[in-house]
């Protein structure tokens, strides 16, 4: 007979917390996130620091904290306390609507999103001799050298260069070719905020029979993300950026088309739909240790064992929060305070690495000795940004205003 995950977990004796989540739940006060008008500096527990650097590692929230901390009471079986253990499911539900996936069965959770992008590869059976990959170099910097290594390793690898801090759609048009098994990109990339044209790569792609993988990390929460519309085939994001969670989880999407082009890589059994075992005491007889069968999912495909449970808990309250008010809402206040930047910043003598046009809440400048020249002074007036080796990046969020824009500007002072 068929199993549920859950099923699973009770037949081999493990204790099912998302079973004890819903008792507890039933006894437990909502954690609903409020909604807010922006900018929301009340949900959020910073006192006198200016915080530019959502994109590096997005503050948790004051309600997000709340959430984590009853599932702690709840696991440490606290008296008198806000016991809760969020529906796993309901998660990445909520994150399905968010990218308008087809379905929930769309979406596993990944570690991170490196992880979610080596799944994608090894379920794609890379590296292939002759397999031919394109990608750009405003790609994700940690995955740049993954694709050197499968070029290493025998794949055929295009590198699509930066014009402006832009990848055209012409080159990424001359590059894709019939032989091009896999496009690998960042939807909105670390270094800049450029942002691709997504559905266009896609039909490009498609059109020469190649499939397309979009690392969301800088979309998901802060820039509108439409799966279904666009095309892409794969794509995945860590939580503790623009959706508000933590490290150590994330999210994996697979298109039901795509899955059927995976090879099976991955055997955990968070995946598994169907379990009967034939080796514990009043078991069926039968011709194996188990008989099983993996889900025709994202889950079937992608899920190993357990997850972090304290990072669901909140984004259980911060999906909530991000879809209370509105990712184009969250993106239109972050234009405007980015928009100011973009017009500032070169009147102070620093040179935009990002698009003027660019509508994603990163804007980012070259400067030689960046973490040098900046580090020092911007950590004594407690403003925060990213200092890199020769860049600089400042990415605003929900919480902040033209204060802190301002406030960041003086410090910063002339190139």
């Amino acid at each position: 007979m068929p199993l549920s995950r859950r099923d699973l977990m009770a037949a081999t004796g493990a204790l099912s917390v998302a079973g004890m989540g819903a008792r507890a739940a039933a006894q437990t006060p909502s954690l609903r996130a409020p909604v807010r008008s922006l900018p929301d500096k009340s949900s959020f527990l910073m006192k006198g620091l200016t915080y530019l650097d959502s994109g590096s590692q997005h503050p948790a929230s004051a309600g997000a904290r709340a959430a984590a901390e009853a599932y702690l009471g709840h696991r440490t079986f606290a008296p008198n306390t806000l016991q809760h253990s969020p529906d796993e499911d309901a998660v990445r539900a909520k994150f399905a609507k968010l990218i308008n996936a087809a379905s929930p069965d769309d979406i596993a959770f990944a570690q991170s999103t490196t992880t979610g992008e080596q799944m994608v590869l090894r379920g794609l059976g890379f590296p292939q001799n002759g397999a031919h990959i394109v990608s750009d170099t405003l790609h994700f910097f940690g995955s740049l050298p993954i694709y050197e290594e499968m070029a290493r390793q025998g794949c055929k690898v295009t590198w699509v260069h930066d014009r402006d801090g832009c990848i055209p759609l012409a080159d990424m048009k001359q590059a894709i070719t019939k032989d091009t098994r896999l496009v690998s990109l960042s939807l909105v990339s670390t270094i800049n905020g450029f942002e691709h044209d997504l559905k266009a790569v896609c039909d490009i792609a498609h059109a020469n029979g190649a499939l397309v993988y979009a690392d969301i990390i800088h979309a998901a929460g802060c820039v509108p993300v439409d799966v279904q519309a666009s095309g892409v085939d794969f794509a995945a994001c860590a939580s503790y950026k623009w959706l508000m969670g933590d490290f150590g989880l994330g999210f994996i999407y697979a298109s039901k088309e795509a899955r059927t082009h995976l090879l099976r890589r991955e055997y955990g059994y968070e995946g598994i739909t169907k379990f009967d075992p034939h080796i514990y005491p009043f078991d069926p007889p039968g011709g194996t240790i188990v008989d099983y069968a993996y889900g025709d999912t994202a889950e079937g495909c992608f899920a190993h064992g357990t997850v972090a449970f304290s990072v669901i808990a909140q984004l259980d309250y911060s999906l909530d929060y991000i879809a209370a008010l509105g990712v184009p809402a969250i993106q239109t206040h972050a234009q405007k305070l980015t928009g100011h930047l973009k017009k500032e910043l070169p009147r102070l003598g620093y040179r935009l690495m990002t698009p003027p046009e660019t509508k994603t809440p990163l804007v980012a400048c070259a400067l030689e000795n960046a973490h040098q020249k900046l580090a020092a002074k911007m950590d004594a007036a407690n403003v925060r940004i990213t200092t890199s080796k020769n860049r600089f990046r400042i990415s605003p969020s929900v919480f902040n205003d033209e204060a802190d824009i301002e406030r960041f500007l003086s410090v910063l002072g002339r190139a």
